[in-house]
């Protein structure tokens, strides 16, 4: 009965094997060339490629055409519609109708504050808002004046 006690479990033989150590002398079996053969590129140091290389042939990424422009000067935003804040407001998280990006984001609206928020005129707003974001739609703002709210422009250097 005492075969099954932790104290004596122990690999099954064979399962466990040595990992083969190369270039450590003549006596580990893997000394001299330390498996890499004679001569040639592949047995001296620094003969490592990087994986996308194709033997000399023209790479792929140089042989597709090259479409279209990317502006360097791209600036991404957070988008958050005013039908999302309405239901903000209509849960009662919105505590004297003030919306900043460091709100929306402890309400898991946007996700970072280091990226700008841009309010969208998409639904309706029933609610009185005080909204402060980085960047307003014309339907956005309309809409928010119309139902008795302020909007309120910041800087877009704060956040970077």
């Amino acid at each position: 009965m005492t075969k099954d006690m932790l104290s004596n479990l122990k690999p099954v033989p064979g399962s466990r094997k040595k990992r083969k150590r190369i270039g450590r002398g003549q006596g580990s079996g893997h000394g001299g060339t330390a498996t890499r053969g004679h001569k040639g590129q592949h047995s001296r140091a620094g003969s490592g490629r990087p994986a996308w290389f194709e033997g000399g042939q023209m790479p792929l990424v140089r042989r597709l055409p090259k479409r279209g422009f990317h502006s360097p000067f791209k600036r991404e935003y957070q988008i958050v519609n005013l039908e999302r804040l309405n239901k903000l407001a209509a849960s009662g998280r919105l505590h004297e109708g003030i919306v900043t990006p460091e709100l929306l984001q402890k309400y898991d609206v946007v996700k970072k504050t280091t990226v700008p928020v841009k309010i969208l005129g998409t639904g309706a707003l029933t609610t009185k808002l005080d909204v402060s974001a980085h960047a307003f739609s014309k339907s956005a703002v309309q809409k928010i004046e119309a139902a008795g709210g302020k909007v309120q422009t910041l800087s877009m250097t704060q956040n970077e």
